[in-house]
C-alpha cells in the first residue's frame, strides 16, 4: 500500500513540474540578470580602482583621508552594531516571549527605518541637534557637539540599523516558543542563567545572522549619514561619502579604490551570510528529525 502511495505522489510532483525548457528559460533569465546587475559592475569597480596599477591604488587607498574615512566607518558600526544587539534582542525576547499593552506598537516603531527614507532620519536629527534645532542653544552652551561629528554619525548609523537584529530574532523566538524557558525557571535557573544557557544557544545563529546584516549596512549607509556629517574632510566622512568627494572631484581611481574596500565587505559578509543561511538549516533540519525520532 505505501509502495503505490509512494507512486502516486512522484506521479503528482512530476505532473506538476514544468517543462523541461521553461526551467532552462527562466534559469537564462536570472542568470543574465545577474551578470547584468551584479557582476559586470562588481568586476568594473574593481577594474577600475587597478587601471592605474597597484601602486596607485595602494597610494588612493593610504591616503590620510581615506584611512580617516575607513576607520570612521568602523568606528561608527563599532559602535551601532552592539547597541543593536543589545535592543533586537530585548525587543524580540519582550514580544516573543510576553504579552503586553503597547505590543503592535512597539512592533510598528521596529518596522520605522524601513519605511522612513534615511535622508529624513538625517533631517529629524538636525532639526532636533542643529544650530536652530530643539537642543540646538543648550548643546552650544555647553559645548557639546552632535552634528558634523561622531556622535551625529553614529545616531545617524544606528537609526538606520536597529531593525535588522530585532526582526531576524522575532519570528524566530515566538516559532520555539517558551517552553524551555518555562522548564529552566521551575526547576529553579535564575532569568539570567536561563537567557544564557537556554534562549541564547536556541537564537544563536539567527543572532549572527541579524548582526552580519546590520554591520552591512552601517558599513554601507550613505543618505542619513551624509546629512548629518557635514562632509569635513579628514574627519566626518565615511567611506561612502569619501567615494562620493573623490567621485565628484573626477579622481575616479581614488574613489574606485575606496569603492573595491566597500565591495571586498560586501562579498566576504555574502560569504558570512551563506554559512550561517547553511547553518540555520542545518541546526532546523536537526532539529525537526530529533522531533519526529521522539514521536
Amino acid at each position: 500500500m505505501s509502495a503505490v502511495l509512494d507512486d502516486r505522489s512522484q506521479a503528482r510532483a512530476t505532473n506538476t513540474l514544468e517543462p523541461g525548457w521553461v526551467r532552462y528559460a527562466l534559469i537564462a533569465v536570472a542568470l543574465l540578470f545577474l551578470t547584468l546587475f551584479l557582476f559586470v559592475p562588481l568586476v568594473a569597480v574593481f577594474t577600475e580602482a587597478l587601471t592605474k596599477g597597484w601602486d596607485t591604488y595602494r597610494e588612493s587607498v593610504l591616503d590620510p583621508d581615506a584611512l580617516s574615512a575607513i576607520k570612521l566607518t568602523f568606528i561608527a558600526a563599532g559602535i551601532a552594531v552592539p547597541l543593536n544587539l543589545v535592543f533586537g534582542v530585548a525587543a524580540a525576547w519582550a514580544i516573543a516571549k510576553f504579552d503586553f499593552a503597547g505590543k503592535s506598537v512597539l512592533l510598528t516603531l521596529i518596522d520605522l527605518p524601513f519605511s522612513v527614507s534615511p535622508v529624513i532620519a538625517g533631517l529629524v536629527y538636525v532639526l532636533l541637534f542643529g544650530a536652530q534645532g530643539w537642543f540646538g542653544p543648550w548643546l552650544t552652551d555647553h559645548d557639546i557637539k552632535i552634528l558634523f561629528a561622531v556622535p551625529g554619525i553614529v545616531l545617524a548609523t544606528v537609526f538606520v540599523t536597529f531593525p535588522f537584529v530585532a526582526r531576524e530574532l522575532i519570528p524566530l523566538m515566538q516559532a520555539q516558543g517558551s517552553e524551555e524557558e518555562e522548564a529552566a525557571l521551575v526547576l529553579g535557573a535564575s532569568g539570567w542563567k536561563t537567557f544564557f544557557k537556554v534562549t541564547l544557544p536556541n537564537i544563536k545563529w539567527g543572532l549572527l545572522y541579524g548582526v552580519i546584516l546590520c554591520n552591512a549596512r552601517a558599513m554601507g549607509e550613505f543618505g542619513a549619514v551624509s546629512v548629518v556629517s557635514g562632509h569635513i574632510r579628514g574627519e566626518t566622512n565615511t567611506m561612502p561619502l569619501q567615494v562620493e568627494i573623490l567621485y565628484n572631484e573626477y579622481d575616479f581611481t581614488a574613489a574606485f579604490a575606496i569603492a573595491s574596500l566597500l565591495a571586498l565587505l560586501a562579498l566576504v559578509t555574502l560569504a558570512v551570510k551563506t554559512f550561517i543561511e547553511w547553518r540555520m538549516h542545518r541546526a532546523h533540519k536537526a532539529s525537526v528529525q530529533g522531533r519526529t525520532t521522539e514521536h
